[in-house]
Parts: structure tokens; C-alpha cells; sequence
């Protein structure tokens, strides 16, 4: 019999962080869109689009989706940035100081590693070169700034490292399974924070409950988000995390890898965010290991199988609504007893 603890644990892993930073961050990140939350329309016009989006993303250019997803991406690290980029001069050079290391060892180590093999790899490492010198200009003027406000210089560090790498190192063996999996994990908890503070509990409900519906459509009746997906895997853009099963299964193919989409990750995490939010944080981290021990039953069951695929949504929903109802059970049951308790 096949199973694989890899991907459960890195979807607890994920989950597990998304709850821990949201308490956090969740008040910064709703002055930031003003107090704005979904209503119940917007979860359904929002799963509506991603149904359409999933059903066409085989017909549309590779380079389109290509450029489409490197924006979000851009965006996405840039606005969480830029966001929370108004911290002390201190912790501003720090910030500053790590990426100029970074960069710096990345130019370097490519160019003395990858560049006899790859002559592309030498226009990357000027590209990090340029920005190890950005790099040093904004840790320079954090002497001379005196205000504490939000850095748009800071926020655009991120964002440009992404690119450089991604647009340079994509082909390398340096991507996948590192980087790729790296930046995978990364946007999978930016965008449960990001998206997550502007969901309710109700629409929530509404959300998962549509998405799933939609996922058991397009993957099991309509194979749109097998095409989807296979139409885009050969950008390695980190639009999924790929990792290896642990006790290795192998095929006649050699070694399995599972995949998991970073929807199905944002999917978990909002989930997670919103039963913190309802119920505190223990139920969000049963909820999450709920969550996990339902993704390992559901995979052990593809393994063994052979599936292709398994809509993601529903491996995860089933744990998480077992769990919350546990939950809700046990409240009442507590509410009960302490309304028939007698008067001492």
C-alpha cells in the first residue's frame, strides 16, 4: 500500500503558518483596503470567474499567461511590501542588507557555476549585480531618512528578485525543484493573508462551497483544470508545489512527485483564517490538522489507484467541515448542559 506524508505535512505546515501570522497582520492589511469585505455576490462572481478562467487557460498563448502571472506575482510581493514596509530605520537596513547579500551571492554563484553551460545566465547575473547595487543605495539612504512611512524602494526589492530569477533561472536546475517550490510557498501564504482578511465567515461558507462544486466539475467532468495545468506546466511558473513522496513511489516512469495548486493552499488557509477567526485558535489548528489528515487519506487513495487527478478542494473540505462540526456540536453541548446545570 502507497501513501506519502510530504505533501499533508507541507499542507499543515502552510495552514499552520497562515493562522499564526493572521492575527498578526490582518488589522494592518484591512486599513489597507479601507474596512472593505466580499459579500455573498462577490464569492460567487469570484468563483464564476475562476471557472471561466480555468475552462479557457488551455486556448490562450503561453506567453500571455506567462506575462499575466509574472504581474500578480510582481504585485502581489510588492503590495504586501510595501504594506508593511514602515518599520524602523534598524530593521530597514536589515532588510535591505539581506537582499543585497542575496542578490549578490546569486550573481556571483551563477555566474561561476551556470554560465560555462548557459550564456543566458551571464545577462542574469548582471541583472542581480544591478539590483545588489540597488540594494546598497537604499541601505545608504536609510542613514540619511527620517520619516517612518511606508518604502516603495524596499517594497520593490522583492518583486524584482522574483523576475530576475524567474525570467533568467527559470531553465536552470537551480528552479525545480528549489526556487520554484520556494516561491510556491511562499505566494500560498501571501494570498491566504492577502485575500483571506477581505473574506467573512458567511462568505466563506459561500466560497468554499461554490469552489468546490466548481473544482469536482472541472477536474472530474470537464478534465478543463487537467488541461489547464498541463498547458502551463512547462513556464514553471510556482503556480503549484511539486514534491517528492515520502516513502518514495515509484512507476514505471520512475519516481512520483504530487502536485498541489496553490488555489487548493489558499483554499486550506482561508479556511484555517476564517475558523481562527469564528471559533479561536485552537479549533483552527484541529481544523488544520483535520484538513491534512483528510489530504493524506484522499492521496493514499490516488496513489493506490493510479489517478491522475483528484479535485484538491474536496480532500480538503472534508476535513475541515468534519472538524467544525465536531466543533459546533461541542459547543452546544456545553451551552446545554450549562443551561440545565442547577443553581448552586
Amino acid at each position: 500500500m502507497h501513501f506519502d506524508i510530504t505533501m499533508p505535512l507541507t499542507l499543515f505546515g502552510v495552514v499552520f503558518l497562515a493562522v499564526l501570522v493572521s492575527g498578526k497582520v490582518e488589522r494592518k492589511l484591512k486599513t489597507a483596503f479601507e474596512e472593505r469585505e466580499f459579500k455573498v455576490k462577490d464569492a460567487v462572481v469570484i468563483v464564476a470567474i475562476i471557472a471561466v478562467a480555468v475552462s479557457v487557460m488551455a486556448f490562450v498563448p503561453l506567453m500571455a499567461i506567462m506575462t499575466l502571472f509574472l504581474l500578480a506575482y510582481s504585485i502581489l510581493l510588492f503590495t504586501f511590501t510595501y504594506i508593511f514596509s514602515g518599520f524602523n530605520k534598524v530593521t530597514s537596513k536589515l532588510f535591505s542588507g539581506v537582499f543585497f547579500i542575496v542578490s549578490f551571492l546569486a550573481a556571483t554563484i551563477s555566474l561561476f557555476t551556470l554560465f560555462p553551460s548557459d550564456a543566458f545566465v551571464a545577462y542574469g547575473a548582471a541583472a542581480l549585480y544591478s539590483l545588489c547595487g540597488f540594494s546598497l543605495i537604499t541601505l545608504l539612504y536609510e542613514e540619511y531618512r527620517d520619516c517612518a512611512k511606508e518604502r516603495w524602494y524596499s517594497a520593490v526589492l522583492p518583486s524584482a528578485l522574483f523576475v530576475f530569477l524567474y525570467v533568467f533561472f527559470s531553465r536552470t536546475p537551480i528552479w525545480f525543484p528549489y526556487l520554484l517550490n520556494t516561491y510556491g510557498l511562499i505566494f500560498a501564504v501571501l494570498i491566504t493573508l492577502y485575500l483571506g482578511s477581505l473574506f467573512t465567515w458567511e462568505t466563506s461558507i459561500v466560497f468554499a462551497g461554490l469552489l468546490t462544486v466548481a473544482d469536482i466539475v472541472l477536474v472530474l467532468v470537464t478534465g478543463s483544470m487537467v488541461s489547464a495545468a498541463t498547458h502551463v506546466s512547462g513556464l514553471g511558473l510556482p503556480i503549484m508545489v511539486i514534491l517528492p513522496t515520502f516513502p518514495q513511489v515509484t512507476s514505471e516512469w520512475g519516481a512520483l512527485y504530487m502536485s498541489l495548486g496553490l488555489g487548493d493552499f489558499f483554499f486550506a488557509g482561508l479556511l484555517a483564517v476564517q475558523t481562527y477567526k469564528k471559533f479561536g485558535k485552537n479549533a483552527a489548528f484541529l481544523s488544520a490538522a483535520a484538513m491534512a489528515i483528510s489530504f493524506f487519506l484522499f492521496e493514499m487513495f490516488i496513489l493506490n489507484f493510479n489517478l491522475r487527478a483528484f479535485p484538491g478542494t474536496l480532500m480538503i473540505i472534508c476535513g475541515w467541515a468534519l472538524a467544525v462540526l465536531l466543533k459546533v456540536l461541542k459547543d452546544k453541548n456545553v451551552r446545554a448542559e450549562s443551561a440545565t446545570s442547577p443553581l448552586p
